[in-house]
């Protein structure tokens, strides 16, 4: 999560948000993991009392992540002074000015709080920004060659590079299960992307990169809900379906309760739909949240994957729309697709803010819900006290 201390404006008076420091995730106890979770949820309720003080527009924005190319500095900025929760940062290669620029985000920021400033550091062919974090193998590469300390050793390298490089969330570890030997593609989504075919290998990984990113203070997202293990196509491309909800217990759900089980802050779901449980892409999908919710208790942010996916224009729905539906559906952030310009980028997350504000104004989403959503996306990189 976020390094840097904070303290709100008196405008804020009587919350005090400061940086949130996530604790490490190895061999977590039962009871320590209890206590984290009721630390997080007493950190919820405490960004909700500074959430439910702000306008219907700026509680939209906070759930809302501007995707945006390295090198569009002033879109970076532009984002965070109008209040938006995060920022994505595409590219191969970032600008020397980049670090700079991220260490401003949270002054710029309305109330001078830390936004969620991420990308997709996974390994191997899939590192942005490696003149900035270095190089590491793909996942299938770890799985098979590391020890379990050693996939958490390199979780906390990269961790570290990106807390230098002005990151706090990374958008990674792949929990999905596949032992292809294959680059990741139109037919295939996860290939080297996935730590193996072998789902309790796959969730011993999964939870030690994860705990190595947050040892360094890194927000690690666990994705992508309920596990796209053999899915094709890429969901990128057009619709796909995972197996079937009955075969995912024992299967691709099985990194996903380890990650929960050893204090995971974040989960992101997928674009597919789920035979036997829905035929809405996960992300829209009450059903699908409520069972992350319920049936594995997850109490952490949830967020989409691309709304401009293939999967969702495929049911005809633009990333404004798909915004609204996933909100409705329990989800707490949304991202959108790697824009072709900077101006596109601020386009849509305008869009996608007039919708999430017309919706509440006509009674299709709550108030109560978007504010729920914009405090789990606060307190992801803030920690408030509240004072009586």
């Amino acid at each position: 999560m976020n390094l840097r201390r904070a303290l709100v404006a008196s405008a804020l008076a009587g919350l005090v948000a400061t940086t949130a420091l996530p604790i490490a995730l190895a061999a977590p106890t039962s009871a320590s993991v209890a206590s984290l979770q009721a630390a997080a949820a007493a950190n919820v309720s405490c960004a909700s009392a500074v959430v439910s003080t702000w306008s219907l527009t700026r509680v939209a924005r906070e759930t809302i992540v501007v995707s945006a190319q390295a090198s569009s500095l002033a879109s970076l900025t532009t984002a965070a002074a109008q209040g938006y929760g995060g920022v994505l940062l595409f590219g191969s290669a970032a600008p020397a000015a980049l670090p700079a620029t991220l260490a401003s985000l949270r002054r710029l920021e309305p109330d001078h709080l830390s936004p969620m400033v991420m990308t997709d550091d996974e390994g191997g062919g899939i590192i942005r920004f490696s003149n900035l974090v270095g190089q590491w193998p793909w996942p299938q590469v770890m799985g098979s060659t590391m020890t379990s300390a050693q996939i958490t050793a390199q979780g906390r390298k990269v961790g570290a590079a990106m807390v230098h490089a002005g990151f706090n969330v990374d958008l990674a570890p792949v929990a999905d299960v596949d032992g292809r030997a294959q680059y990741p593609g139109e037919y295939n989504p996860d290939g080297y992307r996935s730590f193996g075919g072998s789902p309790a290998k796959v969730a011993l990984d999964v939870s030690s990169f994860a705990a190595g990113l947050t040892s360094s203070h890194v927000l690690a997202v666990v994705k992508h809900f309920p596990g796209l293990g053999g899915t094709t196509p890429d969901t990128d491309y057009g619709p796909a379906e995972t197996a079937s909800w009955s075969k995912l217990q024992s299967t691709g759900l099985v990194p996903f309760r380890a990650a929960i089980n050893a204090g995971a802050n974040a989960i992101m779901m997928s674009n597919a739909s789920v035979p036997g449980l829905t035929t809405l892409p996960a992300a829209l999908s009450p059903a699908a949240i409520t069972a992350l919710r319920t049936q594995l208790g997850f109490r952490g942010l949830i967020m989409t994957d691309s709304l401009g996916a293939g999967a969702i224009s495929a049911l005809h729905l633009s990333t404004a729309q798909a915004s609204v539906q996933a909100l409705a559906a329990g989800v707490d952030q949304v991202l959108a697709s790697n824009p072709s310009s900077p101006a596109l980028a601020l386009q849509t997350a305008s869009l996608q803010t007039a919708a999430l504000v017309a919706a509440v104004e006509h009674g299709t989403l709550t108030r109560a819900t978007l504010v729920q959503a914009a405090s789990q996306v606060l307190a992801a990189t803030n920690t408030f006290t509240c004072k009586a």
